[in-house]
């Protein structure tokens, strides 16, 4: 049976089943900033977008903080990281952001990758490998190519149950929706 909405009348966003993690400001280790990213993916889900957070830090202060905003923005490129890495520039007043870590929910895609080349992101953490898409090591490894001139760190598997948990349940319940 076909919906007689017309195609401008956007459905009501999913209500989200997941609570926000309150980290101890005690320990301000790679769990610690991935729960604020996570927090970060529960409001991109609140927003109807696909939920992916990301922080960015430089000497243990988060300096760029985002979720994926493409529907919002009808922008492509608003992926979370993509937005992290541009206020941490803005703040830092600089594009290098060699002494910086960027903490994402899920393994970046070929353009996030490609733009924490591009800013010497110094570190990436990521909860959720992707073998499709990710190119930090799962599908590829962009940042291990031959000639690429800046080499990132890469740690994946932090959160990983709670962030592939958040995102097979957004999926899931889209697919039952639509």
């Amino acid at each position: 049976m076909q919906d007689n909405v017309p195609e401008n009348v956007k459905k009501a966003p999913l209500p989200c089943p997941f609570e926000k993690l309150y980290p101890s400001q005690l320990n301000k280790d790679d769990e610690f900033y991935m729960k604020l990213a996570y927090n970060q993916a529960i409001e991109a889900w609140r927003a109807d977008e696909v939920p992916i957070g990301a922080v960015v830090v430089y000497e243990d202060r988060v300096i760029g903080s985002a979720h994926n905003q493409v529907e919002f923005s009808k922008d492509p490129t608003a992926h979370a990281e993509m937005l992290a890495i541009t206020q941490a520039a803005n703040f830092l007043g600089d594009w290098r952001l060699n002494k910086t870590r960027l903490y994402v929910t899920k393994e970046p895609c070929p353009m996030c990758s490609g733009a924490v080349i591009m800013s010497r992101v110094g570190q990436v953490i990521y909860g959720v490998p992707d073998t499709k898409m990710g190119c930090l090591g799962g599908a590829y490894s962009v940042h291990l190519l031959e000639g690429v001139n800046h080499r990132v760190d890469v740690k994946s598997g932090v959160l990983a149950n709670e962030c592939y948990a958040l995102l097979q349940s957004f999926f899931k319940l889209k697919r039952v929706r639509e």
